[in-house]
């Protein structure tokens, strides 16, 4: 048996298989060749870069899910260096038979007048922002949206204007500082009757001209110090989109489907204590069904249920025949867990027969534990 258990392990263990790399072609808008993808490995997806791009960007999504569920990845060239060609790492394994979108973003180095358009259009629609959003009465300047959601706001009214651009070092624009948050809120506590003017006086022009230009001044205060911080973030050298390239409904290769077999030894409780311990041993064989994917979940992936038989019958210490109901044999069903590649941990139950006249039969159930050997089974046609 530990000669056979040697045997099956050599003709069982993994080959050190490098990771796939397939080619894109954005020219022809064609990966891999038009061949499938791979399945269940990871893989490097390479291709020639356009003259001026800087960085790569890849998404990749099941074609029926939605797009926010899509794994990211990125390349971007080193530090003053002009590369032909980029390399992506695809780190999470593709599902079997399925179909999947692949949107790829190419990024070039912004021009200055290209910055200089970007700077002006944030700067236009965070001063319309503010304008549209705070109004002078009686009482003070009254905000329409409360300081929480007006500072979400302005975060998106640039991240929305920024969306076709990225920083070089990937650190994105994280909002507004506390500094805005606490000049919107400063907004709440303002009385107009601190501007130097009278609300009581009668000179009704007099004043509301006072009011109008005391809420501007405060508005300005707030749309500068939006400004520089919006600057501040621009000085970086951001990256433009400059094209997109997609796939979709792409196929993934189909994986041939293996039946896992098992072969062990296993001991069978019966009775007793450590003392007077009360069991018996066999050789067993088993197909198992695992739980999961090992490729997408390890825990489950080496985790099973399997059925089999034993080889051979066992006695108790009564000397009594232990078989199985069925075919003579005791038949077992439990979980296993993969260890050491091929090596499995096994636990369940067996059904077991054993005579009590040449009428009856005791049919009982005993739990076994046991190792075997897990090897798999190719099953398919040819083409």
């Amino acid at each position: 048996m530990k000669k056979l258990l040697f045997f099956l392990s050599i003709l069982t263990l993994p080959a050190m298989a490098q990771d796939q790399s397939v080619s894109f072609s954005p020219e022809r808008n064609q990966i891999n060749s038009g061949r499938p993808l791979p399945a269940e490995n990871p893989f490097y997806i390479e291709g020639n870069l356009p003259d001026g791009v800087k960085r790569v960007k890849l998404k990749i999504f099941k074609s029926k899910k939605n797009e926010n569920l899509a794994d990211s990845y990125s390349w971007k060239a080193a530090y003053l260096s002009k590369p032909q060609n980029y390399e992506i790492f695809v780190a999470y394994p593709l599902r079997s038979s399925e179909n999947y979108t692949l949107k790829f973003y190419y990024y070039s180095q912004a021009a200055p007048e290209e910055l200089a358009a970007l700077q002006e259009a944030l700067h236009t629609n965070l001063e319309s922002y503010v304008n549209a959003n705070f109004m002078a009465n009686k009482r003070g300047i009254k905000a329409l949206t409360n300081p929480k959601a007006m500072l979400t706001h302005l975060d998106q009214v640039v991240l929305q204007g920024m969306q076709n651009y990225t920083h070089p070092l990937e650190q994105e624009f994280r909002g507004f500082s506390d500094m805005v948050k606490l000049k919107i809120e400063q907004f709440q506590g303002v009385k107009l009757k601190g501007a130097r003017f009278n609300l009581l006086s009668k000179n009704r022009d007099k004043d509301d001209a006072g009011q109008a230009e005391y809420t501007a001044q405060l508005k300005n205060e707030l749309i500068d110090l939006l400004h520089a911080e919006v600057d501040q973030y621009l000085r970086a050298n951001l990256l433009m989109l400059v094209d997109i390239r997609e796939l979709e409904n792409y196929p993934t290769e189909k994986k041939p489907f293996y039946l896992p077999l098992n072969l062990g030894y296993a001991g069978t409780y019966f009775s007793g204590g450590f003392n007077d311990l009360d069991y018996g041993t066999s050789a067993f064989a088993g197909i198992s069904v695992p739980l999961g994917n090992k490729s997408f979940t390890r825990f489950l992936g080496n985790a099973s249920v399997s059925t089999g038989v034993f080889f051979s019958n066992m006695r108790n210490s009564d000397q009594t025949e232990i078989s199985g109901p069925l075919i003579g044999r005791p038949v077992y069903v439990g979980l296993g867990y993969r260890i050491f590649r091929i090596l499995r941990f096994n636990a369940g139950t067996v059904l077991t027969a054993s005579d009590v006249n040449a009428n009856i039969e005791n049919i009982t159930l005993y739990p076994f534990i046991g190792f075997s050997a897990e090897f798999n089974l190719w099953l398919g046609l040819d083409k």
